[in-house]
């Protein structure tokens, strides 16, 4: 006889059903329904260094005794058992009453006082806490963390209904300086997922767990959320009537009825056009609304881009983007002017279509902005992209938590007379080695040598070289040359004599093509101007990528970007899968279909560098990732080279 593993109602269940209680019909079926989301909970905790938050918030509690059984019953009956002692520290004690099961990340236990402790690794600052709204009710922000609070703190009153219990959160503190180099190596993951601890015998470890993070006391939220309405699709009501209806629906696996709106963009559970798995959301959407799924896919209004009112489109019966009234999206002007597309002329392209008047086929672009915008830039263009990481643990003393980390960039040079080169790039993996000086440095030698404009997609490298300005100004043992790296610092970012070119938000004012839906994100971009640049075409599809007296190329040879068969052209990106395959550890799904995929997020880099950091890897594992590494850096600034030659070609200059 098959036991079947009971289906309580636990924390991570609750704070599903809270985002929308139909959601807990679809969790925990792989087989049957796409779920994007599936892997995100253990990449967040690799990329940001949640296991080493974790395992140094056990070590404030020495005493402590973890709960390791993952079997529902056995984990129980040793929790009960430990909790028979008068006083004890539990880690992942596992608590049950009734179809409701929890596993809490510290309990600490002193007679009749229990302090329930959930770690997490968000970033938290005690010098300036923004866990209060300015009305007195618990910050956006932090809602989540305090609701899943108050969730475990409602369950533990219930199997130990006598106890005094205080509730707190423990997270990695911003405005902390670390004591000791070194902090975010001594915690390492081994292959199976647990995690090694690696402490200097002059460290006082339990000293360190108390000064980087901080405990903070949320009993007040806790009884705001616990004595509120708690609001969710087809809310509100209390957190308790809701938890228990919740539960009986999971219990029963039955479906609750779903309530759609604007909630329904972030969902999970939406398949891809080619995905053989079903689809919460298009099942969702049909019972709602009466429409077909083939309508359905067709585009509802959750894919209007950067659209600020969904939900009243909803409310009206408005479903369909095509049911989107030129008057829903307010004011704009007939015509785009010297600003180029504004916010609602670009949403109305995305549900009107290209005008028929437009002297481009099939897509948008205003060539007098480009013109007059390329006017102003001066060759060599230096296209340059960056892959960044913010560790909750420090590399280094007098560093805080979550300072950003910059370990590799990759630079293209586009010149006057149209040739292409890869010309530079750096990568710092090293664990333990703090890169960002290095990395501003080997930047200054790229982009020193002239005075070309230099371009970046969207402002997270203006954000990086404006974090690594501020680590310089307020190192305590400053690098010799920390004036010229300032300096030239200062020169790229905004305001400076040779401020960055933002190429995303650039391509937001002058280009739309109906692939991208509103996006702007280089992964949409340049698949959709492929698709249209009989130029792009015609020079990618040639093996001239890292050939001789072809494009020179740091990491390629002889490499083929793309084919075009019947009209498609094939995603540069999707050439790189095998690459960013190696990224990711074993067993986490790097698809591309859904909204959370980390390849095509740009997560995986970020993930990578965590591996290479935190993982116990061997020799080849890490040399294979290294090199996935530069290949698909390399191709985010070839995808830049490629979308001004494309603008440059279809605008004829």
């Amino acid at each position: 006889m098959i036991m079947q593993t009971p289906r309580y109602l636990t924390k991570s269940r609750f704070k599903l059903a809270v985002e929308c209680p139909t959601k807990l019909f679809y969790t925990r079926k792989p087989t049957e329904y796409k779920d994007s989301m599936a892997d995100d909970e253990f990449m967040a905790m690799l990329a940001e260094g949640g296991y080493q938050v974790g395992e140094l918030a056990k070590k404030r509690y020495p005493s402590g005794v973890e709960i390791h059984e993952t079997d529902h019953a056995i984990a129980e009956s040793k929790t009960l058992a430990l909790l028979q002692q008068e006083n004890v520290v539990l880690f992942e004690p596992a608590i049950r009453v009734g179809k409701f099961f929890i596993r809490i990340d510290i309990l600490v236990k002193k007679g009749n006082e229990f302090e329930l402790i959930e770690v997490k690794a968000k970033s938290y600052n005690s010098a300036t806490p923004e866990i209060e709204a300015a009305r007195g009710n618990v910050s956006s922000g932090m809602l989540p963390y305090i609701q899943d609070v108050a969730f475990q703190t409602w369950v533990l009153r219930q199997a130990i209904p006598n106890a005094d219990i205080r509730s707190f959160l423990m997270m990695p503190d911003k405005s902390i300086n670390a004591p000791v180099d070194g902090v975010n190596q001594m915690f390492k993951i081994t292959r199976n997922q647990g995690v090694v601890t690696k402490v200097p015998s002059v460290v006082d470890i339990k000293a360190l767990g108390e000064s980087l993070l901080a405990k903070v006391s949320v009993d007040r939220y806790v009884d705001i959320v616990l004595n509120e309405k708690l609001e969710y699709p087809g809310g509100p009501s209390s957190l308790a009537d809701a938890a228990i209806k919740w539960a009986e629906a999971y219990e029963k696996d039955l479906k609750i009825a779903p309530v759609i709106g604007a909630h329904c963009g972030s969902c999970q559970f939406k398949n891809g056009s080619d995905d053989q798995l079903k689809s919460g959301f298009y099942e969702c959407w049909k019972a709602a609304t009466g429409i077909s799924e083939q309508e359905l896919k067709k585009g509802t209004v959750l894919d209007l881009w950067n659209f600020r009112r969904k939900a009243a489109l909803i409310d009206r019966g408005s479903y369909k983007i095509s049911q989107v009234l030129r008057e829903d999206l307010g004011d704009f002007e007939d015509e785009a002017g010297l600003n180029g597309l504004s916010r609602p002329q670009r949403q109305w392209l995305q549900v009107n279509g290209i005008p028929s008047d437009h002297p481009h086929e099939g897509f948008y672009l205003d060539d007098a902005l480009v013109l007059h915008e390329m006017s102003k830039w001066n060759h060599p263009y230096h296209l340059i992209d960056f892959e960044t990481s913010a560790v909750a643990l420090p590399f280094h003393s007098d560093m805080h938590p979550y300072e950003s980390v910059a370990f590799q960039f990759s630079q293209h040079i586009l010149e006057a007379d149209g040739s292409v080169s890869h010309a530079n790039e750096f990568l710092c993996v090293e664990p333990g080695e703090f890169p960002n000086y290095a990395f501003a440095r080997a930047l200054k030698k790229a982009l020193g040598n002239d005075n070309g404009t230099v371009f970046m997609w969207s402002h997270h490298e203006n954000s990086i070289l404006s974090a690594i300005l501020k680590q310089l100004n307020e190192e305590a043992n400053r690098p010799e040359d920390a004036e010229e790296l300032s300096t030239f610092i200062k020169s790229l970012i905004k305001d400076g004599d040779r401020a960055m070119v933002d190429l995303c938000k650039f391509s937001e004012k002058v280009f739309f093509h109906p692939d991208t839906q509103g996006s702007n994100s280089i992964k949409k971009v340049l698949p959709a101007i492929l698709k249209v640049s009989k130029k792009l075409q015609e020079i990618y599809s040639k093996q001239i990528y890292g050939a001789y007296e072809g494009i020179p190329s740091l990491n390629f040879t002889n490499h083929t970007w793309l084919t075009v068969n019947n009209g498609e052209v094939s995603d540069p990106y999707a050439v790189l899968k095998e690459y960013a395959e190696d990224l990711l550890p074993k067993g986490v799904n790097g698809e591309e279909n859904g909204r959370a995929s980390v390849i095509a997020a740009g997560g995986a880099a970020a993930t990578a560098y965590a591996r290479l950091q935190f993982e116990d890897l061997d020799a080849e594992s890490r040399e294979r990732i290294k090199s996935a590494l530069l290949r698909y850096c390399e191709l985010d600034t070839l995808a830049m080279v490629m979308v001004l030659q494309a603008w440059h070609d279809e605008i004829a200059i």
